[in-house]
């Protein structure tokens, strides 16, 4: 009976610790529920912060290749005026050369007409002074006959 109640006791505190492991691995089974709970909620998050930056990820590439296509269009286009640029200088130069051309041409032929102008006057200031001469002694001639006929006469 000794023996029965040492049992018995050894028993109830088995039971006692098994009670009190029971509450303990039931506390655990809480405390790994609530982990496993809280773990859970980040994978969650993770995967939805992970989402995110591959939405973002992808919108910082298509921006990247926005950014890329309007620094070549504006590339191309400051090429293109840069090109034009050139051209219209290029004929504007052209157009100079032609219109100094033209401006040395006008100036000889004007030197040229002015020339001719000044042989002219002078041909015809000489040819008007042989006139006068001529008049001259044609007026002393017909003095001369004038005063020869009144002499006869």
């Amino acid at each position: 009976q000794e023996e029965k109640k040492q049992l018995t006791l050894k028993v109830e505190e088995l039971e006692r610790k098994l009670e009190s492991t029971s509450a303990q691995n039931i506390e655990f089974l809480q405390v790994i529920a609530k982990r496993e709970e809280s773990i859970h909620q980040c994978q969650l998050r993770l995967e939805e912060k992970s989402h995110e930056c591959s939405s973002l990820a992808r919108q910082l590439e298509m921006a990247i290749e926005d950014a890329k296509r309007q620094v070549e269009q504006t590339r191309e286009r400051a090429i293109s005026r840069e090109k034009a640029a050139q051209s219209k200088l290029l004929d504007l130069e052209t157009q100079l050369s032609r219109n100094k051309t033209d401006l040395n041409k006008l100036r000889r032929s004007k030197e040229d007409a002015e020339r001719r102008y000044e042989s002219r006057l002078q041909d015809l200031r000489d040819r008007l002074e042989q006139s006068e001469s001529t008049n001259r002694s044609m007026h002393n001639y017909v003095q001369f006959l004038k005063s020869s006929y009144d002499n006869v006469f």
